[in-house]
């Protein structure tokens, strides 16, 4: 049987997404084992972030500075503002190199269910930064779920007094899938998505 420190690291690595009490173990068996080569740079790694770490007053995303190195960046094209849910979704973007504009995350989507409101939300920032900065297009880069489609059509209403363009990303089948895999929202989004060739 594991000692309590074992078992404390045990249900703290069970508490991190996507894993469960036997994939924790599994892990914290793999650390003790590589104690030199796994563990110990694991350890130093977390205690840098948790002491360098820090969120960009501008636009929410994580970094060792504040402003960011996005929005701090003089190459970025500052009219052109891609609002995403959460800063995983910030980082999916800059993992694809195509965005060359900046970002805004909103800390969430609206949820009745959840009982997530606007307030609770980042939209008051985004709002001052769209007059402030001088803005052009808002891409709304939210999730295609109910909660995510909300909220963009809540933005969109929030910014029709604002001079700018709205646009939303492309959503519907992925490149090389066949139809027959697709679950019946996917499909139903893009046909209604449809464009003319």
């Amino acid at each position: 049987m594991a000692g309590n420190e074992i078992e404390k690291l045990v249900k703290q690595i069970a508490k991190l997404p996507s894993l469960g009490t036997r994939s924790a173990r599994r892990i914290v068996l793999h650390l003790l084992k590589k104690k030199e080569t796994s563990l110990l740079p694991l350890i130093e790694a977390l205690n840098e972030v948790a002491t360098n770490i820090q969120t960009c007053e501008i636009c929410g995303n994580f970094d060792t500075v504040s402003p960011c190195s996005v929005c701090s960046s003089t190459t970025r094209d500052s009219k052109i503002l891609c609002v995403v849910q959460d800063v995983a979704d910030l980082w999916a973007m800059e993992r694809v190199s195509q965005f060359k504009g900046k970002y805004h995350v909103l800390g969430g989507v609206l949820s009745a269910l959840e009982g997530v409101v606007p307030e609770d939300l980042n939209i008051e920032p985004l709002l001052k930064r769209i007059a402030s900065e001088g803005v052009q297009e808002v891409v709304l880069a939210l999730p295609a779920t109910v909660d995510g489609q909300i909220t963009a059509h809540y933005l969109s209403s929030r910014l029709k007094d604002f001079n700018v363009k709205i646009t939303t990303l492309a959503q519907g089948i992925p490149m090389g899938a066949e139809l027959d895999y697709m679950d019946e929202g996917t499909l139903q989004l893009a046909l209604n998505s449809r464009k003319a060739l």
